[in-house]
């Protein structure tokens, strides 16, 4: 056996041979990769266990325990998700024109795209212009939800990525805002005027950009080279502000005007917690009046589908805080508490999790491959357990898109990425050529200088499936 590997890997019930070959296969990643590997029958007979108890950053595998919390729930996944739709309303001002309202409860859809035909801003934006011709300030409220934008461990750096977007109970177009970059005599730099830019690009030979932007402030930096024309994401500090921006944008394109300002209200997480933002108003606020208009979301089931084939974080963040409005006021502190009751439920033990997020963007997620395959294992034997893992990425399908296309395993797992600094995972479910579905966790931390782990991974995942 590859000596490295030796003291660590435990094989129950495959022959010597295939220890060393799986040995051989995760020996191909980087020197200094930590692996965690468990494969277990559904009945919970563990074929492969490498360092099944130690704890590991999941990155977006902790997606997978969010979603499921969402349909342990009890909330219905399958209607419109009135509850959450977005709202607008007029609130008189003595002597001046009404303001604008409009409050977000935790949709993940709303969009202001031209093209938009579902979840339309454009809709609320219909409802204020047939109202009245002027307003004063267009104030973004996202006080469904206390103000924690990001969660405890989530690396400042990503702040300015769509990535590292804040969360809001008021939400437009996954809280990403876009720039394309041409090149040019000079290269050109366009946005949607939210931001404004520092544009320091010049023409090569291929395109490689980057961007910074200071927490809190709207001058983006772009350095780099630019080929061919690449539109860029950026992370957005205050989507409240940037949805009551998109607002007026459209109201002004309607006739309407505006003769204040652009506003967002918040809701601190408790009362010493009030941190100043960008035109941001107190939480304290008016008797709420009736709505002019109230948009109908998609179902959840749309949303936790997109959160787990394309990782999408936002959508998750927003779920966790879902969850924790059915009992709770909506914190990540009581998503979390859903997420604990549903994992006490299924035996898996507290020592083998912590979670700080929804989404697994937070470097303080821990879990240990069988804390994992428990979970999966009970989550599979669930009423719901059909429904929740087809809205898992396949092979050839969303972040699993490149990858087991050919081999043992093409068509044959249903399985959630992860893909953090230094970490890569893979969780869910396999069929192996006997036919029986298999149930694996496995993570790779500590991989130096962003090598990646996946090859190593999958090597040895398609390498037990041909021999069980």
């Amino acid at each position: 056996m590859i000596r490295w590997l030796a003291p660590l890997l435990l094989i129950a019930a495959a022959p010597a041979g295939l220890e060393q070959q799986i040995a051989a296969d995760l020996a191909t990643a980087s020197p200094g990769t930590r692996f965690g590997l468990v494969v277990a029958t559904e009945d919970g007979r563990e074929i492969v266990a490498l360092l099944p108890d130690q704890r590991f950053v999941p990155a977006s595998n902790t997606k997978l325990f969010t979603t499921a919390a969402l349909f342990d729930s009890g909330l219905d996944v399958d209607a419109p998700d009135t509850a959450t739709g977005a709202s607008v309303r007029l609130d008189p001002r003595p002597g001046r024109p009404p303001d604008v309202v409009l409050t977000g409860r935790g949709d993940a859809r709303l969009s202001s795209a031209a093209d938009c035909a579902v979840d339309c801003l454009a809709t609320l934006a219909d409802a204020v212009a047939a109202r009245t011709g002027t307003v004063g300030d267009v104030i973004g409220d996202d006080s469904w939800f206390p103000d924690e934008r990001w969660s405890p461990g989530m690396s400042w750096n990503n702040m300015p990525t769509a990535s590292g977007t804040g969360i809001s109970a008021l939400t437009i177009d996954g809280n990403e805002a876009q720039v394309t970059v041409t090149p040019g005599k000079p290269p050109m730099v366009a946005g949607d005027g939210y931001y404004r830019f520092d544009n320091r690009v010049v023409n090569g030979a291929v395109t490689a950009l980057d961007y910074e932007r200071a927490p809190g402030g709207d001058v983006v930096r772009l350095t780099g080279t630019v080929a061919a024309a690449r539109v860029q994401k950026l992370g957005v500090d205050d989507p409240a502000h940037f949805a009551a921006w998109h607002l007026r944008r459209l109201l002004v394109a309607r006739g309407v005007r505006v003769a204040g300002t652009v506003q967002a209200r918040h809701r601190p997480l408790d009362a010493g917690d009030n941190p100043v933002r960008r035109g941001s108003l107190p939480a304290a606020r008016p008797p709420e009046l009736a709505a002019l208009a109230r948009l109908s979301p998609p179902p959840l089931l749309d949303t936790a589908t997109m959160t787990n084939k394309v990782s999408q974080n936002v959508y998750a963040e927003l779920l966790l805080r879902r969850v924790g409005r059915v009992r709770g006021t909506g914190s990540i502190a009581d998503g979390q508490a859903v997420v604990r009751a549903m994992l006490s439920k299924a035996g898996v033990p507290r020592t083998a999790y912590d979670f700080a997020d929804g989404s697994g963007m937070s470097n303080y997620n821990r879990v240990s491959p069988r804390g994992t395959v428990a979970f999966l294992r009970w989550a599979a034997a669930q009423p719901w357990g059909v429904r929740w893992r087809a809205t898992l990425p396949v092979s050839g399908e969303g972040t699993l898109r490149r990858r087991f296309l050919t081999g043992p395993l093409a068509g044959r797992i249903a399985a959630k990425t992860g893909t953090l600094n230094a970490t890569n995972a893979l969780a869910g479910y396999i069929r192996a050529k006997s036919g029986r579905t298999l149930v694996f966790a496995a993570y790779a931390n500590d991989v130096p200088d962003d090598a990646g782990a996946t090859r190593a991974v999958d090597a040895a995942l398609e390498r037990i499936a041909a021999a069980n």
